[in-house]
């Protein structure tokens, strides 16, 4: 029985502000962000995968991300806590306005433990939470395709532990761009492969919420991220 859960990062966020918006209410998708959410359903249409359940983060961003998809494949969106964006301690600071504001000595007792990591959500609590969501919706929809739309970091934290790297990284080299896919292929329960793809990649060199991570694309990075 072969069952494909693909993990979907939201697209572009409205942030003029640069800042951390973490699990912030709000913040939901620019007008690109919003089109690069459309590109991805219709590339799915077109390329003739079979969505058979829609789940997403309850973020804004994340719902906004999931609904051209579901309303092609005519599917409610389901919304899983578990798929949140981590808890960080500098959400609502303009850390992506100017980066060098993290170096300041305020901040360096935050920073006793990088492996951990002691300032957000630990990467092993990320991979737990993950991995529940994805072996419930492995069950729920045996021998479909779901769509789940979540954040970048969790994403590639368990990417990461599925393909059985460190947790702790370098948030530049995250392979996890706006509006990408790390489909993962089941045979049974038993995974088979991961997949990395961006069908919105044409739009990315337009986005000025790029960054950190990289992209298949080879686009330049923008200023502000999360």
């Amino acid at each position: 029985m072969r069952t494909v859960i693909h993990l979907m990062r939201h697209g572009e966020v409205d942030n003029p502000e640069a800042i951390l918006y973490g699990r912030t209410p709000g913040f939901g998708l620019t007008e690109l962000g919003r089109q690069m959410a459309s590109e991805v359903a219709r590339v799915l249409v077109d390329s003739g995968h079979e969505i058979t359940g829609v789940v997403s983060s309850p973020l804004l961003r994340a719902q906004q991300t999931a609904l051209p998809t579901a309303r092609a494949y005519d599917l409610p969106i389901l919304s899983d806590q578990r798929l949140v964006e981590a808890w960080n301690t500098f959400e609502g600071e303009a850390v992506n306005r100017n980066r060098l504001m993290l170096a300041h000595p305020k901040y360096w007792k935050r920073y006793v433990n990088p492996l951990k990591p002691s300032w957000s959500e630990p990467y092993s609590d990320l991979v737990s939470r993950m991995s529940a969501a994805t072996s419930d919706a492995l069950s729920q929809f045996e021998g479909g395709e779901v769509l789940m739309v979540s954040h970048q970091l969790p994403i590639w934290t368990l990417r990461s532990f599925v393909e059985g790297r460190p947790l702790w990284h370098d948030p530049r080299k995250r392979e996890c761009s706006l509006a990408s896919l790390t489909s993962l292929q089941f045979e049974n329960a038993t995974l088979k492969s991961v997949t990395y793809w961006e069908p919105a990649g044409k739009l990315l060199e337009r986005a000025a919420d790029m960054v950190p991570g990289s992209s298949d694309a080879g686009v330049a990075t923008g200023k502000g991220q999360k």
